[in-house]
Order: structure tokens, then C-alpha cells, then sequence
């Protein structure tokens, strides 16, 4: 916030306040993650990770044309982007997460799926959908198992570890 105020001493405070908008979008930016994945808010300075054992999500697909096996999909890839995009800013902003799935998904619905993280084998007995994570695409459980209950994840479409699309993930358990 210094750097705002020195900055209103040289450019006035409209130079200030502009100032303020482009250090809060570039905050925006950290939180939203602008690297591969966006796996929610970043950890304090400081914090270690540590992944749990067993994670629940739901996860809503978007693909477009001849990524997602099977499923006869119209929108390009520039379109599939953009609607991931923005149901991912409409999750995060409070919006009825089962029912953008219902809506949304190219994936099947609920699309629940429980995870056990590497190393750990998966608990049938708690959870009969469960998988182990080296089964899944590696970009849905790097984003699965860094959020917490209740927060909202993208993985953005990659060749390799995102080939069927963007995956908008809610971590349930």
C-alpha cells in the first residue's frame, strides 16, 4: 500500500487510485493461479502443504470438438476456454455448483468421484467410487488435493495432463 501512496504524491490521486486497481488485478491474478492449474487460494508465506490422504470432488468437464472420447462436442477450443472460465468465476462467485454441473457437464453427472492420494490405497469400504490418483489425469488431482472443503479449482486443458478439457473442481471431503 506504500507504493500506492508514494505514487499519489507523484501522479495526484487519480495515478493513485489507478495504481491500487493494478497492484488489487495483480493480486487477482496470484489468487486466481496463472500458472497451469488453478488450484484456489495460495498457501500463506511459509505453509507447507500437506495433502490428505483421501479426497471427495465434483468436477464439472468442458471440452470441445474430438477431446472427450466419445461425446459428440461442437464448441472449438477458444469457446470451451471461455465457458470454463466463466463457470469458474460463477462457482467461485456463489452459484449453484450441482446445478452448473447438471447443465454443463461433457463429463457424466454428478460427477463424484473419490480419490486416494499416491501411496495410499483406496478405502472401498468408505468410498465404493474411490480411485487411487495415479488413475486419474494428473492435472485433476493436482488441483483435487490442494483445495480445501468447500473450495473451487480449474485445471486448464493440456495435451498431457488435461487432455479431455477444463476441469472446474469442488472439493466436497
Amino acid at each position: 500500500m506504500t507504493a500506492v501512496l508514494r505514487r499519489r504524491r507523484l501522479f495526484g490521486v487519480a495515478g493513485a487510485v489507478f495504481c491500487g486497481w493494478l497492484l488489487l488485478g495483480a493480486a487477482a491474478l496470484l489468487t486466481a493461479g496463472c500458472g497451469q492449474d488453478h488450484p484456489g487460494p495460495p498457501q500463506a508465506p511459509g505453509d507447507t502443504l500437506i495433502e490428505p490422504e483421501h479426497v471427495v470432488v465434483q468436477h464439472l468437464l468442458i471440452g470441445f470438438q474430438g477431446s472427450v472420447p466419445g461425446r459428440e462436442i461442437g464448441r472449438s477450443r477458444l469457446s470451451a476456454h471461455g465457458l470454463a472460465e466463466s463457470l469458474f468465476e460463477g462457482a467461485r462467485a456463489g452459484g449453484d455448483f450441482d446445478a452448473l454441473v447438471r447443465l454443463n457437464t461433457d463429463d457424466s453427472y454428478p460427477g463424484i468421484y473419490g480419490m486416494s492420494n499416491l501411496g495410499v490405497p483406496p478405502n472401498p469400504a468408505a468410498d465404493p467410487r474411490e480411485y487411487p490418483r495415479s488413475s486419474m489425469i494428473p492435472a485433476f488431482g493436482n488441483v483435487g488435493f490442494r483445495l480445501r472443503v468447500g473450495e473451487y479449482g480449474l485445471a486448464e486443458y493440456d495435451p498431457k495432463d488435461s487432455p479431455y478439457g477444463w476441469h472446474i473442481i469442488k472439493r466436497l471431503r
